[in-house]
């Protein structure tokens, strides 16, 4: 009830006893003590046979009252937006505005995603859904249409596009399921349940649909053409990289929390990806706990296995100076030399000019995928500080990544970067079962760099 009616009951009560105090509308004098609180009605004769008329104008004006705060128009705002970012579940500081609910309940949902969504102009109603849920209306049907199937058959209580909804929403804003059952006025036991389910159908039946290896010879034709032109270096396909992300909860014995600190001194598990020149992904690894360096978790990954075992084909090979060179990776030199996987000849130019125009150029490739995770962090903020179970962190950022993906292969405007801490890892040491890819991988990456230095010197 509001507030301001009960103040105002009050006072005609005080009204009523003041006026006529031969009859009381409450059935005794020790009902209005706190340890008794209940209130009893009055009899009708009793109020009806006064000789005051108080209790008739007591009652005409609570009516009048009761109606006037019943039909009070409530603060409604369905495009008012928050930028709150916490993920924890403290109040905001004063120097904070209070969160807006209203924006995330299901009526303003539904006000916005039907009628209103139409009543604005595109570039208006795109980047008001983007505020609240981290991408463009046309893109969230599209994750809606392809989720929803899914999403009925489990019998969820709620519509398929709200439940969507509101776990874009957490891993927009990087809420906690407290916080959005609080938004959402739903238990957060129900929001975890929904957000695993949403990020898992995502990790899993979206996954191959868009996080896919560059194998058709039109997308490797593509992509390897764009990454000369940004490095002057042939058949480069991807870069990859690796990127802690930190966690809330971990293992209670102190071997499993030293597992996951990573080498920044925090919680986290390592994430893995590779990306084209369009900062798409086309691999996406999370295996490893904070601690494990880049080298080893590629090498326990899939992609390795696949490279070294020869499952993947990449059919568009090229000659430099007497070299066959298959389409390849690369990466900085936490990643071990291949003949699939080119790394720097050293991390502090201390090479030959050509070796040195040679890490200048891969490294300039490599920034694609620096740029592709700055940008999947800075969209889904939920990345920068996890608050999901252990057991659920894998999907959920892997569900972030296919994402990603979706924004950009649907070119959305790009958030500001979250920057990494520059790494400070040394190269790998070569494993005995690589020692067949790694002398065929210097003796290209050789040739690559000298004949990079002869084509550029003659310009």
């Amino acid at each position: 009830m509001d507030e301001s009616f009960l103040l105002m009951l009050s006072n005609l009560l005080h009204l009523h006893n003041t006026l006529d105090p031969t009859t009381s509308l409450l059935s005794s004098p020790s009902s209005s003590s706190v340890s008794s609180p209940s209130l009893s009605s009055p009899s009708p004769s009793s109020l009806l046979t006064s000789s005051s008329a108080a209790p008739l104008l007591f009652f005409t004006l609570a009516s009048l009252l009761s109606f006037l705060a019943s039909s009070k128009p409530r603060n409604h705002n369905p495009n008012t937006t928050t930028n709150t970012t916490n993920p924890s579940d403290e109040p905001p500081t004063d120097n904070s505005a209070p969160p807006d609910n209203a924006a995330y309940s299901v009526a303003a949902f539904r006000a916005l995603s039907t009628e209103h969504i139409w009543s604005l102009e595109a570039p208006l109603r795109d980047a008001q859904w983007r505020s609240l849920y981290g991408l463009s209306y046309p893109v969230f049907t599209t994750v809606v249409d392809k989720l929803k199937p899914h999403i009925t058959a489990s019998n969820l209580s709620l519509p398929s596009d709200y439940a969507v909804a509101m776990v874009l929403s957490r891993l927009a804003h990087g809420f906690s399921a407290k916080t959005i059952a609080t938004r959402y006025s739903l238990e957060p036991y129900l929001i975890s349940k929904i957000t695993n389910m949403v990020t898992r159908l995502l990790a899993t039946k979206l996954y191959p649909e868009f996080i896919k290896i560059p194998i058709s010879r039109r997308r490797l034709i593509e992509t390897t053409q764009a990454f000369e032109e940004i490095t002057s270096l042939p058949n480069m396909c991807g870069a990859i990289d690796g990127s802690p992300i930190k966690v809330h909860r971990l293992p209670t014995d102190q071997s499993g929390v030293n597992l996951y600190k990573c080498q920044y001194g925090y919680p986290s598990v390592l994430l893995q990806v590779v990306a084209d020149h369009k900062k798409v992904f086309w691999d996406v690894c999370v295996k490893a706990p904070g601690s494990t360096d880049d080298a080893t978790h590629f090498r326990e990954s899939l992609l390795y296995n696949r490279l070294v075992s020869g499952d993947v084909v990449w059919e568009k090979v090229i000659n430099v100076r007497g070299h066959h060179v298959r389409p390849y990776i690369v990466g900085d030199w936490c990643y071990p030399l291949l003949s699939f996987l080119m790394a720097p000849f050293s991390p502090n130019g201390t090479g030959t000019p050509a070796q040195n125009l040679f890490d200048g150029m891969l490294m300039k490739g490599r920034s694609v995928v620096v740029e592709a995770i700055g940008l999947l962090k800075g969209r889904w903020k939920i990345l920068q500080d996890l608050n999901v179970g252990l057991n659920h962190v894998p999907q959920t950022i892997v569900a972030c990544c296919v994402l990603h993906n979706l924004c950009q292969v649907a070119r959305e405007p790009e958030p500001e970067i979250w920057k990494e801490p520059d790494e400070n890892g040394r190269p790998p040491v070569m494993l005995e079962s690589e020692k067949s890819f790694h002398y065929f991988g210097d003796g290209l990456r050789q040739a690559l760099a000298d004949d990079l230095h002869q084509r550029l010197s003659s310009r």
